[in-house]
């Protein structure tokens, strides 16, 4: 089980702070995790319906798209961030 964390606007549009999955065998990079989110239901699509602007961070580490998720424990997907 992969424990999914979910910050600001992505946790209102999904409509829960965290929840634990088991991740399919073919998720293996963090694209194919948004992509699989996706596919969960009306809510998921809708915060990630724009995959290209979110942001994930690998056991809080921030991460590319393109990183292997491997052993990761726990997976925070974030919206773009503002700095101030």
């Amino acid at each position: 089980m992969t424990k999914l964390i979910y910050f600001a606007w992505v946790r209102e549009r999904i409509g829960k702070p965290e929840e634990e999955i088991e991740l399919p065998d073919d998720v293996k990079t963090v694209r194919d995790l948004l992509v699989h989110l996706k596919t969960l239901g009306e809510e998921y699509e809708a915060a990630l319906q724009y995959p290209e602007v979110i942001r994930v961070a690998l056991d809080q580490e921030h991460v590319e798209h393109h990183e292997k998720i491997g052993n990761a424990r726990e997976i925070g997907i974030f919206p773009p961030m503002t700095g101030g």
